[in-house]
């Protein structure tokens, strides 16, 4: 009974022995790492309105301008308008020396009475020599006096052809007369040439100036191909003066060229096509023909759109909260596409 009992309490014991040298030598059992809960990102979500804009610069421009042109040579005998001044349809803008028109017109009018009197002389002459004509005439003297009655005829044609030439000329030069005080065609603002000097003789149809419609100011803007077809007619432009800073004025585009405009053949070749963008200008009293422009033509506008900061956002976190507006507003039928970066908001559109 005793060796029984010996030999069980040596077996318990190589066991208890033999699993703590077994478990001491046994490799260890990697820990499995406990996942970390998702940090949720938090942040304010408003809606603005956005704008998608074309910038395009220009001149300004009188749509509505009247030339004006010497009506013939002589020498000016008096202003009456200087550059830049407020003038109404029919004042008189200047005159021209008539002495020369007068005195050719006065020989013209001697000439055309005297060719008459000679007309009227020669026929009352040839019908002296008819009167006196003998009963017996021969072959060759009814011959000879035919002969001078048709031309008598072609001669008083002849006549009549010059005198229509003097009267015309006669009128040219009262019509001369009447236009030597040129009298304004329009209403506006006259401004002379590039000159800026008023001139003191002029050739005909030379050209002086000419009076602008300060109303029909309007901004001119030429654009490139890939912008042309993104402007309408009638969207919003805001207009700025680079030379006054806080000049802001509200446009809209009135005409958008169809055709590109035409360049010098050899120019062809190096430059890009540019059309012609009109955009009418409200009244300002600073705005005047020439100035230097630009303008943002808002081509695209959004009353509502979606806008979270774009300083938390990588392109990763843009696409997965695209989604997750998407998913979170679908119940209501609201479905939203990710839109462009503007400064340092980034906004999503709702179609």
């Amino acid at each position: 009974m005793k060796k029984i009992i010996k030999w069980t309490v040596i077996v318990a014991a190589l066991a208890v022995v033999g699993y703590w040298g077994y478990d001491q030598v046994k490799p260890q059992e990697s820990e499995v790492p406990m996942m970390e809960q998702p940090q949720m990102i938090t942040f304010p979500v408003t809606e603005e309105p956005m704008a998608s804009s074309i910038q395009v610069k220009g001149t300004s421009e009188y749509g509505r301008e009247t030339n004006v042109y010497a009506p013939f040579e002589a020498k000016v005998e008096s202003w009456n308008v200087e550059n830049g001044q407020q003038i109404k349809q029919g004042d008189v803008l200047f005159e021209l020396e008539q002495k020369a028109i007068r005195q050719q017109l006065q020989q013209k009018q001697a000439e055309l009475q005297k060719r008459k009197l000679e007309q009227e002389l020669k026929e009352f002459t040839q019908n002296q020599d008819l009167d006196q004509a003998p009963i017996g005439a021969t072959e060759a003297e009814r011959l000879k006096l035919l002969a001078d009655q048709e031309n008598a005829r072609l001669s008083s044609q002849l006549v009549e052809v010059n005198d229509q030439i003097e009267r015309a000329t006669i009128a040219e030069l009262n019509e001369k007369l009447q236009g030597s005080a040129y009298r304004s065609p329009d209403a506006g603002i006259f401004l002379l040439d590039n000159s800026q000097q008023l001139p003191q003789t002029v050739t005909a149809n030379q050209y002086i100036g000419k009076i602008v419609d300060l109303d029909s100011l309007r901004f001119v803007a030429y654009v490139g191909e890939n912008e042309i077809f993104s402007i309408k007619p009638d969207m919003a432009v805001e207009v700025k003066l680079p030379s006054i800073k806080d000049l802001r004025l509200k446009g809209k585009v009135v005409d958008v060229a169809k055709f590109a405009e035409t360049t010098a053949q050899e120019k062809q070749t190096t430059q890009t096509p540019q059309f012609k963008v009109i955009i009418s200008l409200p009244k300002d009293e600073r705005l005047i023909g020439g100035l230097t422009l630009s303008g943002d033509i808002v081509t695209e506008h959004k009353p509502k759109a979606v806008v979270f900061p774009s300083w938390r956002s990588s392109r990763k976190v843009v696409l997965l909260m695209s989604w997750w507006i998407r998913e979170e507003d679908r119940s209501n039928g609201r479905i939203f596409r990710p839109g462009c970066r503007r400064w340092i908001n980034l906004k999503f559109y709702r179609d």
